[in-house]
Order: C-alpha cells, then structure tokens, then sequence
C-alpha cells in the first residue's frame, strides 16, 4: 500500500516537519512539503530533514515555498498554526481534490476550515512536541502517540485513515485509526485551554501557572466549563484533564507554551481555536461558558496592544 504514495505536508514548523520527516523514511513514499520559509525550506531542498533529539536522522522531503507547485497528492497533512489554515489549505487545493487530508493543528474547528476545500477530511490530535533549531533542523523533544479518525460532516474513510495512521508508525510516530478522534481531540484541547491563555496573559510557565493557589482555582473551573461541555456533546476524553496538570507540573514545569510564545513574539495566538472553540461548541449544545469567553476577550485585548486592530479584524481561521 505504501508504493507510490504522495504526502503533502502543509506547515513545515515542528511538528509538519516531524510528521514529513517521518513519513519520508517509509519505503515508497514521497513526501512534499510547503512552507513560506525559504530558509527553511531551502535547507531541506539542499540537503534533507534533519531530526535531532529523540530520534537521530535526515530524511529526503521534497521542500517548497510555493503550494502552486505543490503536484496531486494521496494523502494530506495541515499542520499550519490554526488562523493560516484557510490559506494554507485553499492554495493547495488543486493538488488535494483527490486526497484525504488530515489536521494535526491545535484546537478546534480546523477540520470544518479544511471542508471548505477538500471533500475528505480526517481529524487529528497528536502530542508529539518538538523545535525547529535551524533552517532544515528539527529537534524531536517529547514522542507520543497520535489519534486519527474520519471529521463526521466531510469524512474520509476509515481505509484512507488506517492507511495515513499505518505510514504514520511505520515511519515511527505510533498513530491510532478510530471511529471518533473527537475524545483524543478534546483531552488535549481541555488542558491546553485550561492552562495555555492563563500562562500567556501572566507571562509564567504551565508549572507556575497550576501550582500558584489563584490561578490553579482558575484551571479547575475553565477545565470543570469544559467538561460539561464535553458531557452534552457526548464526547468521552481519554483521560481526567486533571491527571494532565498533574503530569504537567510533575514532568514539565517551566514548559512555556505556545501561546505564550506568540504573545512574546507579538503573533496573533490560537485562542479562537481552544477557549474560542469551546465557547463556540457550548454555545451549539446549550451550555454556558462564561470563563472560556473571558479567556478569549482577554487574549484578544492583548493582541491588539500590538495589531492595533480590533479583534473582530484579525482574520482568524
């Protein structure tokens, strides 16, 4: 099955560039990726992907900044942050008309984006974690498995999402194929949610953030908002979001996340796709989600300290 597949990778940051890498070193598989970073992109043209870190290799992946030139594909992986997903995706539509296409992005609401143009859509959640270190470099600091299932409104078939989850392992990132990637998917956003704004808009750790008594009451009524927002969607989480904040601050405690990251770099932050996205679902199942509303108001009063745009005019999505 794997002779002669095509992969398009969309977003060559760390993880699109763990996932092409990966996929790279499976027998009969070429791998395209597309980037706006010529750096980047130019070093792995020259010389391949390099992976440092958990694993030791450099794999041939086929690096463009032009999706124009990106050729009709098998398969496809969105790993772009989530407000460039649109773009992303609808550059490259051409060359996914016949494929299905994962996200592997945070938050909510990617797939629905990714339906707009492409009809076969599979839903995606990973914990794989790594870095860019230089132009054609990516570090792999956590391995973790990831979760694939077929987006309920424009799926793709349970076939197409146990081939993409099989290349997956084979090229050694462990994936799952299941009926509903909807439980993988939302165990992570919670914590994410629960803990990513509060450490962007007080500048501190996870760690600092769930050990400190005021902000910690903070986590556990953003996670308790969320999981009533799971109980009457019908979405069973894989584990207690609690259990993660205790793995957190066990196993990673200065862990800066990235919308801390983006607010330092003053880039407009995923928080449309976690607090955003559970607000939006809460809103569609009836319940009230007050703190996830207040978390996004706030994000977005700190980006436009430096868009000097009104959120409203950010072009999320």
């Amino acid at each position: 099955m794997t002779v002669g597949t095509r992969v398009a990778v969309l977003g060559c940051g760390a993880i699109g560039s763990l996932y092409a890498a990966h996929l790279a070193r499976v027998p009969g598989v070429e791998v395209w990726a597309v980037d706006p970073w010529a750096e980047h992109v130019g070093a792995i043209a020259r010389t391949g992907l390099r992976v440092t870190g958990a694993a030791d290799f450099t794999a041939p992946v086929r690096a463009i900044t032009d999706a124009a030139d990106l050729p009709a594909c098998d398969l496809g992986i969105v790993a772009t942050k989530a407000q460039h997903t649109r773009a992303a995706v609808g550059a490259a539509a051409h060359a996914l008309g016949d494929a299905a296409v994962a996200s592997v992005q945070n938050g909510l609401g990617n797939e629905e984006v990714v339906a707009e143009a492409v009809p076969r859509v599979i839903r995606g959640s990973i914990v794989t974690a790594g870095a860019v270190t230089e132009p054609g470099t990516v570090r792999y600091d956590a391995p973790g498995d990831s979760w694939l299932g077929p987006f309920e409104p424009s799926p793709a078939s349970m076939a197409e999402v146990r081939w993409l989850a099989d290349l997956l392992t084979a090229g050694g990132l462990r994936t799952h194929a299941v009926d509903d990637a909807r439980g993988p998917q939302w165990t992570k956003v919670v914590f994410n949610a629960a803990t990513s704004a509060i450490a962007a808009l007080t500048g501190l750790s996870i760690g600092q953030v769930c050990t400190h008594p005021e902000l910690r009451a903070q986590v556990d009524a953003l996670i308790d908002e969320a999981l009533a927002v799971c109980d009457a969607a019908g979405i069973t989480l894989l584990r207690d979001p609690r259990d993660a904040v205790a793995e957190a601050i066990a196993e990673a405690f200065g862990h800066r996340p990235s919308m801390l990251q983006d607010v330092v770099a003053h880039r407009v932050t995923e928080v449309d796709a976690l607090n955003g996205g559970i607000a939006r679902e809460g809103a569609r199942v009836g319940v009230a989600t007050p703190r996830h509303e207040a978390m996004a108001a706030l994000m977005h009063g700190l980006e436009s300290s430096w868009t000097g745009v009104p959120t409203a005019a950010h072009g999320r999505g």
